[in-house]
């Protein structure tokens, strides 16, 4: 088997989504589970961020001129629904049905049409950049599909070829790289955290004081920590 990733790069006001991702970097959006048929596309995304950015992305989700994954990116007449399967403060799960009409198509549609039936999706999305993982057949021919997908999004985004590399001892799937990583802003805040003794026992400054030497509002550096804390409890 072959592994495949690539990276969406849109321009500003061509994705109604990665608009709002790219004002609020703190969130993040990862499939759990995506599947294809010649006329369908089902998937369930996890989606992290702060209160009001959720609210915004599944408001635009669900009234959105078009699919969110349609890369003709106008309104092709496509029947499509999203469900929010789950919701708290800081997590939203999405469900969504996509039956394409012959004027659509997205990479799952265009994976299908060119490598074939049993694939295996992975997607990320921070900010304007869609990251997919395409687990292929080994002998699966990617000129032919990229060229195809560069002639379809050219006019929207830009296409970064990351990795392409056989996958013969694991086909485990594995969360991005860079879920490895704190973002930069939780990164920061966590640094700061532990420079002025937050995490002392017992604690040396308190989150209203730190958020004030961050000149941030306290909820936002409450938002950041618990995110960064919880990076860490899941990678330990």
């Amino acid at each position: 088997m072959r592994e495949f990733v690539f990276a969406l790069e849109y321009d500003p006001e061509s994705n109604p989504v990665a608009d709002i991702l790219a004002e609020c970097p703190e969130t993040h959006l990862r499939s759990l589970s995506c599947h294809v048929t010649d006329d369908t596309l089902w998937r369930v995304d996890h989606v992290t961020g702060s209160e009001a950015t959720l609210d915004a992305v599944a408001e635009t989700v669900a009234t959105a001129d078009y699919y969110a994954d349609c890369l003709v990116r106008r309104d092709c007449q496509g029947e499509w629904e999203t469900q929010v399967l789950d919701r708290s403060p800081d997590t939203l799960i999405l469900y969504s049905y996509w039956q394409r009409t012959v004027a659509c198509t997205s990479i799952p549609h265009l994976a299908l049409e060119h490598f074939g039936d049993g694939l295996i999706f992975e997607t990320t999305w921070r900010g304007r950049r869609y990251q997919w993982r395409l687990i292929l057949p080994s002998d699966a021919k990617l000129t032919p599909f990229y060229e195809a997908l560069d002639a379809e999004i050219a006019d929207t985004a830009g296409v970064e070829i990351m990795r392409v590399r056989e996958n013969t001892e694991s086909l485990r799937i594995e969360e991005d790289e860079a879920e490895q990583f704190l973002s930069p802003e939780q990164d920061s805040a966590l640094q700061a955290a532990v420079e002025h003794g937050y995490y002392e026992t017992p604690r040396a400054i308190e989150t209203y004081e730190l958020a004030e030497k961050l000149d941030l509002p306290g909820s936002t550096l409450s938002y950041r920590l618990r995110r960064a804390e919880a990076q860490l409890a899941v990678r330990t």
